[in-house]
């Protein structure tokens, strides 16, 4: 038994080297290839980090964004699991952002260029009942006008409420860490009840001291909880406006 453990670590070791030497090699990148030697990977390791986050970047890299982010939200959980304070995982998180942000562009072009046949489709109908009404009238009526102008721009304000969720505006404040000012992804809360972004905060703890940076009281990197509540409003937030997972 120890023999085939080696030998499937050997294995994994090796489809994982090669993928590594073609993301290091510079040039162009055979993703399909890298694909592959990740599937065998985690074959031998289903919890193997690298070759869940590997496999993440040649699916999205193929514009397979429905699992290329399944993948990578896989790399992350497992990276949290074994080190949450490791370096991959912030790595991990901000190809997992991109990669939303693309599924998600790609979906809101899709529902765009459908709500503007609808809503071209329905201004032709109002148009043609417009002309209808005229005709059957026996004489031209303001009434006929006002009511026509009345629908149009009632269609106009439903098809600009249905198009909210996919227009950009502003993260709110309260789901933003108030150092980077960027929407949380691993928020953590402080004695004093402030909440901030868990890598940002210890990195400040590191370098900076053991002090909270804006009340100043005193603080260490044991009294940081997860804020779980904020978490699920970012997660919520997320999921219905995908344009907030733009990092840059």
């Amino acid at each position: 038994m120890p023999t085939l453990r080696r030998l499937r670590y050997a294995l994994m070791c090796l489809y994982i080297g090669r993928i590594v030497l073609f993301v290091i090699s510079g040039g162009s990148i055979d993703w399909t290839k890298v694909e592959n030697d990740c599937r065998k990977a985690i074959q031998l390791d289903h919890k193997s980090v690298k070759g869940h986050y590997m496999l993440g970047l040649a699916l999205i890299k193929n514009k397979e964004y429905s699992e290329g982010v399944r993948e990578l939200q896989k790399a992350l959980d497992l990276g949290r699991g074994a080190n949450p304070k490791g370096y991959m995982v912030e790595d991990i998180w901000q190809e997992l952002a991109k990669a939303k942000y693309l599924e998600w562009e790609q979906a809101s072009s899709k529902r765009s260029w459908e709500l503007q046949s609808l809503k071209e489709v329905c201004e032709a109908a109002l148009e043609e009942k417009c002309v209808l009404d005229i005709s059957r009238a026996a004489k031209i009526s303001d009434d006929v006008a006002t009511t026509h102008l009345r629908y149009m721009e009632a269609l106009r304000q439903v098809f600009s409420k249905a198009a909210e969720d996919d227009t950009p505006t502003e993260v709110p404040d309260y789901l933003s860490c108030k150092i980077t000012l960027d929407i949380f992804h691993d928020p953590v809360i402080t004695p004093s009840g402030l909440t901030y972004e868990r890598a940002v905060i210890l990195e400040h703890l590191q370098k900076v001291g053991n002090f909270d940076p804006i009340t100043r009281e005193p603080l260490n990197q044991y009294q940081l909880v997860p804020n779980l509540a904020i978490k699920e409003a970012v997660h919520a937030f997320l999921e219905k406006h995908g344009w907030a997972y733009k990092t840059s």
